[in-house]
């Protein structure tokens, strides 16, 4: 008997630690940008409260309000953080029995959304999901039938970009009044973004050596223009005010600027702040960057 509860112990406690997602922190500097520098100030560690926890995926609202997923140890999923660094204030916008992740806002403010994990007899779906801001309800599916969508960006109120799952990964356009996408590219990094000029910018894995493209979303019969290959390993970008790009490397970030200095440029190495590997990164477009960092 003694043995029988030692071995389902361990299984629970297999169980428990695989449902923990991988520790990530948070970083957030304002940044100044030069013709041929950018300067990184002002540091916050924003994820102090889950040292030990999951912090991903983040998203600006506005110039001080960034949405966070976040898993700490006692969660059995992650669930959606927004965090104002204006009031220094902390809040939970959603506590469900699965997993949200990728939140963002929507519109004017009045919703957000973020990819659902569910649950579905031995099957795990992913959906989009909205909510009100908030948070007078349990918000609903933004699609009725499309699923597999691992990372999205909103172009207008209903025009969206998914990154779809599968062999290979997809990226595809879709309206929110239908259920009916159109694949753009295969083989597809998990960011994308839109740019000032109304393009599509997004990584292109068809090569060895990634590229990063930028897609006529008016003209989607032109072929994507090649703006340059990316950081060796990286698939994230920032874009700043200025249309220049930011990735990084290890501890390092570089800038690309097409029109002033059309290569990768080192700009700030952030080792000193113990930062060793940064995985993600976002700009809130008005002097504020958040960074994502394994543990």
């Amino acid at each position: 008997m003694r043995i029988l509860l030692s071995l389902l112990t361990c299984l629970l406690c297999s169980l428990i630690l695989a449902a923990q997602l991988p520790g990530t922190q948070v970083y957030v500097f304002d940044v100044t940008e030069g013709d041929s520098t950018v300067a990184f100030t002002k540091p916050q560690y924003l994820t102090a409260f889950n040292q030990r926890g999951y912090n991903n995926q983040p998203h600006w609202l506005d110039r001080n309000v960034l949405l966070l997923s976040v898993q700490q140890p006692e969660m059995q999923q992650p669930d959606i953080f927004s965090f104002d660094l204006s009031t220094k204030n902390k809040t939970r916008m959603t506590r469900t029995v699965s997993g949200e992740y990728s939140p963002k806002g929507m519109g004017d403010g009045r919703k957000f959304s973020a990819i659902r994990q569910e649950y579905i007899g031995r099957d795990t779906v992913l959906r989009l999901w909205e909510f009100p801001s908030n948070l007078q309800d349990n918000g609903r599916p933004v699609f009725k039938y499309i699923n597999g969508i691992g990372y999205y960006e909103w172009l207008s109120s209903v025009q969206l970009a998914l990154f779809i799952v599968g062999n290979p990964n997809t990226l595809a356009l879709a309206s929110a009044d239908t259920d009916r996408p159109r694949t753009l590219a295969n083989n597809v990094g998990r960011c994308f973004k839109r740019l000032p000029n109304g393009n599509l910018a997004y990584v292109s894995k068809e090569t060895p050596r990634w590229t990063l493209v930028e897609q006529n979303l008016y003209r989607l019969t032109d072929a994507p223009r090649p703006v340059t290959t990316c950081i060796n390993g990286s698939e994230d970008f920032a874009i700043l005010r200025d249309g220049s790009y930011l990735m990084a490397g290890g501890s390092k970030i570089y800038r690309f600027d097409p029109i002033r200095n059309p290569q990768w440029k080192e700009v700030v190495d952030l080792r000193f702040y113990g930062i060793k590997n940064i995985s993600r990164i976002e700009s809130n477009g008005f002097g504020k960057l958040a960074i994502v960092t394994d543990s």
